[in-house]
């Protein structure tokens, strides 16, 4: 099939070396998150809510993270990415993949020529057959397979009884009524059929390496190929007719046509083949769960050897304690890297705007979530226990809704108040708390809500409101950013410091943009004012 050994693993190596880079082109993020919105989650802790994983830019770290080969095994990599499991299976038997794969080179190349036979975005479609109600038989079906029935009968004996082409024509006509009415059904599975029995085979072929089915988990992968195998056969005809339309003259095309329509062999065929599918989705959900999961797995190894950094982390038992070493965003060039340890305390973050604040709390958020579901971590070490994450980092007014900024950040952060009462411990990632009201209500309620949810919980909050360090400081660590003035211009290193950020450059700034004298110099003045009645930190 794929030519000598030695051009078939040049392929593959091809392949491969190809996804060292992130992927170019578009991503079909409709298409890509239909497996993750309808997959069962009885064995999740936490889907990571829409609302996090924009605030933590998760459909880009996706798309940085994706070397998967299939379009099967990205779709899987995305709920994989959006989903932290209740215990350690799926990240063991991901693992064992990998150690495999890592192990034999040759069945890396075999894994990588079969995964790419459903590259096609065809292969998007699979799932449908699983996860969505299949189209069902109307209740008038009979008159079709009557109609059939008939148009058999009267094709047989018009060789005895010539007079019978008569009423054949007329079925003829009536049968292309039905033939084209069933078209619709055709189309929806044209794609996700063809793909199924190519899944089938790429299954069945992977299968025969018992590493690669152990790592499946106690699934019993022979018995669920075989169940698809039978459905498979009886649809072959979907793969005949994709055939004749590519490789045979329009005569014969026609040809064939014409016996669909006069003995109705594509409603029955269909509804016949359905009736099959749905009766095996469980099994064409393994053969997807098992090819998806190998798919995962090569796409992990792949991008951990692509990365400049990377960890596996460590996992932290009864320590409500998170710590880093070089930790960086995978997203930007070049990051600043930084390191802290919590030692159990939460973290308020201090700095003007662009100095790292915001980063650093999303890069804490999505190396908390690559540790959880990928197993990776983007630092040179990451520890932390098994935690379930909320975040309040980007808030907008819902204009459709009538809410304004403050009343979009009370309903955030109610529900991650209401999140407190969990058994599991929770990493809550805030920006600018309250920002959408006055300063003395935004600090006294900053204080009160930071205070209820560091109890038994992690917090990294950042905020302009120096008060608030006085006020938590029993609770949280103090770290900021900060940036220099040099020469007239701002210099930001992005480096995590420390204790609470002591200088402020905002009226500096001022005086750099060229504000009068007298508006600069009273702004110090009532600055120094304020800075006095704060409480002591």
């Amino acid at each position: 099939m794929w030519g000598s050994k030695s051009s078939r693993y040049k392929k593959a190596s091809e392949l491969r070396q190809a996804l060292q880079s992130p992927k170019d082109g578009y991503f079909l993020f409709e298409q890509i998150k239909r497996y993750q919105n309808k997959a069962d989650t009885r064995n999740i802790r936490q889907t990571i809510s829409d609302k996090t994983s924009a605030d933590l830019d998760l459909d880009e770290v996706f798309m940085f993270t994706d070397r998967t080969i299939s379009k099967v095994g990205q779709q899987y990599l995305y709920h994989i990415l959006r989903t932290i499991p209740k215990d350690q299976n799926r990240t063991n038997n991901i693992n064992q993949l990998i150690d495999a794969l890592k192990k034999s080179p040759e069945l890396k190349n075999e894994v990588t020529l079969e995964l790419s036979q459903l590259q096609s975005n065809d292969g998007y479609g699979i799932v449908n057959l699983f996860l969505d109600t299949q189209v069902s038989k109307p209740s008038w079906f009979w008159v079709i397979q009557l109609l059939s029935t008939l148009s058999l009968a009267c094709s047989i004996f018009s060789f005895i009884l010539p007079w019978l082409l008569i009423p054949l024509i007329a079925l003829f006509a009536t049968n292309l009524v039905f033939h084209f009415w069933n078209k619709g059904n055709i189309y929806q599975y044209s794609s996700s059929i063809p793909l199924l029995i190519t899944l089938k085979n790429v299954a069945l072929s992977l299968s025969k390496n018992t590493e690669l089915t152990s790592s499946f988990g106690n699934k019993n992968m022979h018995q669920s190929i075989s169940a698809v195998n039978s459905i498979c056969k009886k649809m072959i005809w979907f793969r005949l007719e994709a055939k004749i339309q590519d490789d045979l003259t329009m005569i014969v095309d026609s040809f064939f046509e014409y016996l669909k329509i006069l003995f109705l062999l594509e409603p029955i065929l269909l509804f016949n083949a359905v009736n099959r599918i749905e009766r095996k989705k469980n099994e064409i959900h393994d053969l997807y769960s098992f090819v998806g999961l190998i798919d995962t797995g090569l796409s992990i190894s792949i991008l951990r050897s692509s990365t400049k950094k990377h960890c596996i982390p460590h996992f932290l038992n009864n320590e409500n304690a998170l710590s880093a070493k070089n930790l960086y965003h995978p997203l930007i060039p070049d990051c600043v890297e930084n390191s802290i340890n919590t030692s159990g305390l939460s973290v308020l973050l201090t700095g003007s705007n662009m100095s790292g604040k915001t980063t650093f709390i999303r890069t804490i958020g999505i190396n908390a979530i690559l540790a959880q579901t990928i197993n990776t971590c983007f630092a040179s070490e990451f520890s932390l226990p098994e935690i379930n994450i909320y975040s309040a980092v980007r808030i907008s007014d819902d204009l459709l809704s009538n809410k304004s900024y403050y009343l979009e950040e009370v309903s955030t952060i109610k529900a991650m108040i209401e999140q407190c009462t969990s058994e599991i411990k929770t990493l809550f990632l805030l920006d600018e708390i309250f920002k959408g009201t006055n300063t003395v209500e935004r600090i006294a309620a900053g204080k009160s809500v930071l205070s209820h949810l560091a109890f038994k919980n992690l917090v990294f909050v950042s905020t302009h409101d120096s008060e608030l360090t006085g006020y938590l400081k029993e609770e949280y660590d103090m770290y900021h950013f900060t940036e220099v003035i040099e020469e007239d211009n701002i210099v930001f290193d992005h480096k995590l410091k420390t204790g609470v950020l002591e200088t402020t450059n905002a009226i500096q700034i001022l005086k750099m943009n060229g504000y009068p004298i007298t508006l600069t110099t009273e702004a110090e003045s009532i600055a120094r004012e304020i800075k006095n009645t704060q409480p002591q930190r």
